[in-house]
């Protein structure tokens, strides 16, 4: 199992091809305050409901400085096809070779219908302006979990 991170660490730095194939790196967002959230596969229905979530609540989360931006280890070209066919507004980060979910502790053994796997960790940090992990959510259900995060940043 990987490291899991702590409230106040440094986040991990990356580079990652987003839906378009650019690169987007996290010190492209420095200053910003950051949710990053770790979906196991563009277009099932968990991960739909959970990239849906945040693309309902980005507005007020835009406005409360909050940028979002999800993760996967998909090609960006399915990241494409997810981002179009559920019209979401948010960079969608291809890890394909899961880098970036070791360095984040979003991969490692789960639970998955009564066996025990190795895979994603659907995983959600906030990243403060300063680079710091100022909160980070572990094995969180896509139901829900946008509105959770919600009440903890005291958005609701």
């Amino acid at each position: 199992m990987t490291q899991r991170l702590a409230v106040g660490e440094p986040a991990p730095q990356f580079s990652l091809r987003n839906q378009d194939g650019d690169v987007v790196s996290l010190e492209d967002l420095a200053g910003e305050r950051v949710i990053l959230f770790f979906y196991p596969q563009a277009m099932t229905p968990g991960c739909t409901t959970q990239a849906c979530d945040f693309r309902d609540n980005e507005a007020s989360l835009l406005a409360a400085g909050y940028t979002v931006v999800g993760i996967s280890r998909d090609a960006p070209e399915k990241q494409s096809a997810f981002r179009d066919r559920d019209a979401l507004p948010f960079d969608l980060l291809s890890d394909e070779d899961k880098s970036v979910h070791l360095a984040y502790g979003a991969w490692g053994e789960k639970n998955s219908y009564g066996k025990v796997v190795t895979g994603v960790l659907r995983s959600t940090f906030v990243i403060g302006p300063d680079g710091t992990i100022e909160h980070a959510f572990y094995n969180v259900k896509a139901t829900g979990h946008v509105a959770m995060l919600r009440k903890k940043l005291g958005l609701d």
